[in-house]
């Protein structure tokens, strides 16, 4: 056994001990500069607003501060209520979203139209618009329809914002499957259905769930179209934490807790999920 062994590290062609060190160092680095924001919220989160304002520790740590937020005063949103709105939203936008990319993206990776390149840029460049400069005629035709103020404009906005992005990503994803399996279930009639179900959803699983948390979290955490559509009875949770700001006090160690309890659906979805995100995200990086 070689040194190198001995010290668990084993060095690529090329590679220096000085060099594999200072990755690691700058790794680190980056990690504790993600991170700090985070533990500083949540570490915040505990304290009562004097300590909070003042940054100090003088009164120790609680829960008081997710106990105040849990519970609403009279004319304030309420966390059940935007905890509810959100979650109906999400989850339907994302339903219609993948069943509307599935075959989409399918049918764009085995039969492409003819400049399908310029199709599915088309269909990428939709995140590119600024949200702002489209607030305008939404709002008219939203509130032509009655829409203002609930669920159904959300759902619809969401489904239109996150279907360029899945229809994008699935179609990669369905190219890594073997076409071999793709021609056989074609020669012996399969339908598409049961050519999605049997053969192309088995293999293209771990990018589907990358896809459809990544529309999960981007649906989740929306503001802009929220809090300018929804600022009565269809709130949602990012409109719940910014109404824990206050103008008459100190409100930090309550925005923090609030923060924390908006970012934990998101954060158990994409820790539940990982395997399978972490897959379906490096799918295609390796031929």
């Amino acid at each position: 056994m070689t040194d190198h062994e001995r010290r668990g590290t084993k060095l690529g062609v090329g590679e220096s001990r000085a060099g594999a060190i200072g990755l690691g160092v700058a790794a680190w680095a980056v990690a504790m500069l993600w991170i700090f924001p985070i533990a500083w919220t949540v570490f915040t989160s505990f304290k009562t607003e004097q300590d909070a304002s003042s940054q100090t520790l003088h009164h120790g740590l609680s829960f008081h501060r997710y106990s105040d937020v849990s519970h609403s005063t009279v004319g304030t949103l309420a966390l059940r209520t935007a905890f509810t709105n959100s979650l109906v939203v999400v989850l339907v936008s994302t339903v219609v979203v993948m069943l509307l990319a599935l075959p989409a993206a399918y049918a764009l990776a085995i039969r492409p139209v003819a400049k399908w390149r310029d199709v599915l840029f088309f269909f990428i460049s939709v995140k590119f618009l600024p949200v702002v400069a489209s607030i305008f005629p939404i709002y008219v035709y939203a509130e032509k329809w009655n829409l203002i103020g609930t669920r159904q404009i959300l759902v619809i906005l969401y489904i239109a914002i996150n279907l360029p992005l899945a229809i994008w990503m699935m179609r990669s994803f369905f190219m890594e499957v073997p076409r071999e399996l793709i021609e056989a279930s074609e020669i012996d009639g399969t339908s598409l259905f049961n050519q999605l179900r049997s053969v192309i959803i088995p293999i293209a699983a771990p990018g589907i769930a990358a896809t459809a948390l990544l529309c999960v979290i981007f649906a989740w955490n929306e503001y802009f179209y929220a809090i300018q559509l929804n600022f009565a009875g269809a709130s949602t949770m990012p409109q719940w934490v910014i109404g824990n700001v206050s103008t008459r006090g100190n409100f930090l160690a309550k925005l923090s807790a609030a923060s924390i309890i908006a970012c934990l659906p998101v954060v158990l979805a994409g820790w539940a999920a990982q395997k399978r995100m972490i897959r379906g995200l490096s799918m295609g990086a390796i031929k």
